[in-house]
């Protein structure tokens, strides 16, 4: 044998977990389960997204929602409260724009980037992080990153201690 083999460590697969919908804007879950459109009933501004249960953001939960080129595609009321930016201002533009890894001797938002990537393609575990404003610090923001979609995206839901 002439090549060399590598070794890889492999993770086990993540049990398959029950999906829910809920609305891209108000977070809520649609009004009835088997709607047919894509826009929320209840606010009328979002779209319906879905993700695994344990992952989708709970009802008040402040959350954006970042496609695989890093850009910010959804921002709910609430995260507009906390990030104090508008939607229509947030969306198309970048996420590190808004947030980064709190740790400042940590990685920096290399990690964060490589997550939203991750998330974004369809692969990795849902996981909590510590992320800031850009530009502030002091400031710690606890949040969970998970996939949703379609389009396969990555939700970053804040204030999850």
């Amino acid at each position: 044998m002439t090549g060399s083999r590598h070794l890889q460590i492999v993770t086990p697969a993540r049990e398959a977990q029950p999906q829910v919908r809920f609305c891209g804007h108000c977070g809520e879950p649609p009004a009835a389960e088997d709607v047919a459109s894509r826009v929320c009933e209840r606010c009328g501004l979002g779209l319906l997204l879905q993700a695994d249960a344990d992952a989708a953001p709970g009802h008040g939960e402040a959350f954006l929602v970042v496609d695989s080129s890093l850009t910010v595609c959804a921002v709910s009321q609430h995260a507009e409260h906390v990030l104090g930016v508008l939607e229509p201002d947030a969306v198309d533009r970048r996420v590190t724009e808004f947030l980064v890894p709190a740790d400042v001797e940590g990685p920096g938002p290399e990690m964060l980037i490589n997550e939203i990537l991750n998330l974004g393609a369809g692969g990795g575990e849902p996981l909590r992080v510590v992320l800031r404003p850009t530009g502030d610090f002091g400031v710690r923001i606890f949040a969970r990153l998970a996939a949703c979609g379609p389009p396969r995206a990555a939700l970053v839901i804040l204030g999850d201690e």
